[in-house]
């Protein structure tokens, strides 16, 4: 008999960065928790524009970075749906990216950054 792979076990993962106004951190971080995602940082940030052109453009400055572990087969539900708020909420303009992770240590710290903790189904 040949070896049989779980299809289920093994699930690459991506940490998401995304960058929105301060004040929208925390609706973005519920946003992305909702995807089943485990793990989430919210930093704070500082935009690069000059204080001139902020004052000017009417900008916020101030910024929140997200960082957030998912799965990469949710990536693109993700995206699409942070997207989608970028486009319509108000003043919640942002932008986010991906990069995949090399590697994790540790079987249970997998398990519950990919959410298939005791054996439930990715």
């Amino acid at each position: 008999m040949g070896n049989t792979v779980n299809e289920s076990a093994i699930k690459k993962l991506k940490l998401l960065f995304t960058v929105v106004d301060r004040p929208k951190g925390e609706f973005y971080l519920d946003v992305i928790s909702q995807f089943d995602v485990n793990c989430q940082l919210a930093v704070g940030g500082l935009g690069t524009a000059t204080s001139d052109l902020v004052e000017l453009l009417g900008l916020e400055p101030h910024k929140a970075v997200i960082l957030s572990v998912i799965r990469e087969d949710m990536v693109e539900t993700v995206m699409n749906c942070l997207e989608d708020k970028f486009r319509t909420i108000r003043n919640g303009k942002g932008i986010s990216f991906a990069v995949p992770l090399s590697s994790v240590i540790g079987v249970n710290l997998y398990q519950f950054l990919s959410d298939n903790r005791m054996g439930r189904e990715a």
